[in-house]
């Protein structure tokens, strides 16, 4: 057996009937302790066979990890992310699209795949950063084929659960602390009046990618992709990995041609290099353009989804709330639609429909 798991088992009395949150607590004691592969699978086998431990309480004790820089993760929110976990030099955490591919090419049995896809939760900032992580594991599983059960043996409804509350608790922050206060530039009277004066046979400057990513409230990674047609809107880049299903054209440009015409305009620009790409990684310079008026791209779609929502003459909150989801192309499916995280905006010299009054923060 190993000295080194006895020793800290004992130390803190650890047993196999302990819950695996409370075991997640004591996993930097080990790692610490424990600085290479050896004693690692050594330590492993003494918990197993020794102590009892199930492979998934072994694997959230001493997770799986690869060799490299030094990470360091700081659990927090609710009673699983409470220490933090500091993994040695020489460690590194594999990439999740690493992880998946390991999953199969291993073959690694369900209650494995279950506890190492649980480890990889924990380790992560918060609950919310965790299922996040756990949305991509599934997705690089489906796009490798695995199966269905696979795929539900990545869900763990405590983490849904705590990552849905600290949703909720961060609408409630962005309602008191995070409206935007936009210059009289992107105004929706200035906005529209430019939008409707673009040729689009001459070539687009940043002012109109800004104001057609503010009439589509479009990510910047989506200006290549997105797509308007007959049936709808497709190209959402959320949708990545999944079938695209066309969602319903909603925005501040009424006129569906129009709009289509609009990032045609764009996206040309952009394929002929006449124009950056705005949503690659480490670009800079539309940062600069918009930093002169104080806002930053993700600005540019929430303003957006409001003055869709005023457009479109809301009639009450839910109203609203119908139409900014439909404009930021949230699936309709989705009971508890993340709208209200877009829709707010201080309110700025312009005119809201009278049966729209009630609208907060607008």
């Amino acid at each position: 057996m190993s000295a080194i798991a006895t020793k800290i088992v004992e130390k803190y009395k650890l047993t196999s009937k302990m819950d695996i949150s409370e075991l997640g607590q004591y996993t930097s004691e080990f790692l610490e302790n424990l600085t290479d592969d050896r004693k690692r699978n050594q330590a492993r086998r003494s918990l197993r066979d020794g102590f009892k431990f199930s492979s998934e309480q072994v694997s959230i004790l001493i997770p799986n990890q690869r060799s490299g820089k030094t990470k360091t993760i700081n659990l927090a929110t609710s009673n699983r992310y409470q220490n933090p976990i500091s993994i040695p030099q020489g460690l590194k955490e594999e990439t999740i699209r690493e992880m998946a591919h390991r999953f199969l090419q291993n073959e690694l049995s369900i209650r494995d795949i279950r506890a190492e896809a649980y480890a990889l939760a924990l380790s992560a900032l918060h609950a919310n950063a965790g299922s996040s992580r756990l949305s991509r594991l599934r997705r690089e599983l489906r796009n490798l084929g695995a199966s269905s059960q696979i795929i539900e043996a990545t869900k763990f409804p405590d983490i849904t659960k705590d990552a849905n509350e600290i949703q909720k608790n961060r609408r409630i922050f962005v309602e008191e602390f995070e409206k935007i206060d936009y210059p009289d530039h992107f105004m929706l009277e200035s906005v529209k009046e430019r939008l409707d004066s673009y040729d689009v046979s001459t070539l687009p400057d940043l002012q109109a990618l800004a104001d057609v990513m503010i009439m589509l409230c479009i990510h910047p990674a989506e200006l290549t992709s997105l797509r308007i047609t007959d049936a709808g809107v497709i190209g959402y880049a959320k949708n990545r990995g999944q079938p695209d299903i066309p969602r319903k054209f909603k925005s501040m440009e009424k006129d569906q041609e129009r709009a289509k015409a609009l990032l045609t305009w764009i996206q040309h620009a952009i394929s002929s290099a006449q124009m950056g790409d705005p949503g690659k990684p480490g670009v800079k310079w539309f940062n600069r353009f918009l930093k002169d008026y104080d806002l930053i791209p993700c600005y540019l779609r929430k303003i957006g989804a409001v003055y869709a929502v005023v457009v479109h003459e809301a009639k009450n909150l839910a109203h609203a709330m119908t139409i900014a989801g439909q404009a930021l192309r949230h699936n309709p499916a989705n009971n508890t639609s993340p709208a209200q995280n877009y829709v707010i905006v201080l309110q700025k010299n312009w005119t809201i429909p009278r049966s729209s009054k009630t609208i907060p923060t607008l």
